[in-house]
């Protein structure tokens, strides 16, 4: 949905559609939505190739203005079916010209063998960008779901050396979102994005740079010293972006104790939904004197093991728990009635209206993330929040709108 003026078409059992309707219809983006539901008679009595092609023809048909880019979503069905996906899309190229089609995946039965759907999807929205010429002193930021908070640490320095970032999650129109294809350098903080840097520097010569959502502080350093060295920047420009680097690092530690002199000593859970360095900011927290007891994570990235190991040593005491564990169901959900929780699953799974409502960082980077991070932990222990309203739109008892 992020990709603006385009449509998305999902082809796939009711079963599988069901989350991804309420996604759309949560976002308010159900005109931008469109399904095609495959019966159990389809698997065997139906032509599948036709049905893709005449179900997204009538569906583009019917539409108020033809989109400039539709972003196709057969499932893992086509697979066992022996879909041939190459002559659906060449006719339906041939039939819409002026539409861009990315070929889109929802295939989760093969991401541990093959990419995952996440991977697969930003490979595909970025195979639209055209080869241009480059625009010096521009970025773009690859495959992120949120708005780049602009007070991100990254992006301040880009700002700062006159560089020129490009966020397609800004963008309204899908010529803003092509000229991404003239920049100098790609960032990406989501590590679903890589398979879509790759291949952008191998097809347009782009290079790339990986900023992990870290959140302790000689991480976010060696992230940012690690951008500075791909910038032009003058040895002067250099000197006062260290110094703004101190500066922001204060300004966090500074955010921290304050809100751990609030915090106290309430337990702290977090999950895996909140950032993508779960075990990275478990550590900062243990680090900073919090009562870190609880982590809700189905697998962690291999680049967390050194924190993981740290933790092992040093709060060897936090509970572990995998949310697509059978057992969730049944668990109690009560924790100590002052757990501070971070991220809607680990409020849920605690039972506690005490929680930071965050997704993926919530849009934010570096030390500019860990002072409003700080901020919102010392804000959720005084204002308690109903974790039903926030949870209902999809996860707890929302009915079938098929």
């Amino acid at each position: 949905m992020t990709l603006p003026e385009s449509h998305q078409i999902f082809a796939c059992a009711s079963g599988c559609l069901r989350g991804v309707v309420l996604t759309a219809a949560e976002m308010g983006l159900m005109d931008r939505f469109s399904s095609i539901e495959l019966k159990e008679r389809d698997l065997v009595q139906t032509d599948n190739e036709q049905l893709l092609i005449q179900g997204v023809t009538d569906i583009l048909q019917n539409l108020p203005q033809l989109p400039r880019a539709v972003l196709l979503f057969p499932a893992c069905v086509h697979h066992f079916l022996g879909c041939d996906l190459r002559y659906v899309y060449k006719t339906l190229r041939e039939r819409f010209p002026q539409v861009d089609f990315a070929e889109c995946f929802m295939d989760p039965i093969r991401q541990t063998k093959s990419l995952t759907p996440e991977e697969r999807l930003r490979r595909a929205i970025s195979r639209l960008l055209p080869p241009q010429a480059k625009t010096p002193r521009t970025a773009n930021i690859i495959g992120s779901n949120l708005k780049t908070d602009p007070q991100s640490d990254f992006a301040r320095l880009l700002q700062q050396g006159g560089w020129l970032l490009r966020d397609m999650t800004r963008y309204s129109a899908y010529d803003d979102f092509l000229q991404m294809g003239g920049s100098c350098l790609n960032l990406y903080t989501n590590p679903f994005s890589l398979p879509a840097v790759r291949e952008l520097k191998k097809r347009l010569g782009q290079d790339f740079l990986y900023l992990p959502q870290v959140w302790r502080a000689a991480d976010i350093e060696t992230a940012l010293q690690a951008l500075l060295s791909r910038l032009d920047f003058t040895e002067t420009q250099r000197e006062a972006s260290r110094l703004d680097i101190r500066l922001w690092q204060k300004r966090a530690e500074q955010a921290l104790q304050a809100a751990r002199a609030v915090v106290g000593t309430r337990p702290v859970a977090l999950d895996l939904t909140f950032t993508f360095r779960p075990l990275n900011l478990a550590r900062l927290l243990v680090e900073q004197g919090f009562h870190v007891t609880r982590l809700y994570s189905d697998a962690f990235l291999p680049e967390e093991e050194a924190d993981f190991l740290w933790l092992q040593q040093h709060a060897g005491a936090i509970e572990l728990f995998a949310t697509k564990n059978p057992d969730m169901r049944i668990l109690p959900r009560k924790a100590d009635g002052r757990t501070l929780a971070l991220g809607q699953k680990a409020a849920y799974f605690c039972s506690t209206p005490y929680f930071v409502n965050y997704v993926e960082g919530s849009g934010s980077w570096g030390f500019a993330a860990v002072t409003e991070l700080a901020r919102l932990m010392a804000e959720a222990c005084h204002h308690p929040q109903d974790i039903r309203a926030a949870v209902s739109p999809k996860a707890w008892g929302g009915p079938s709108i098929l």
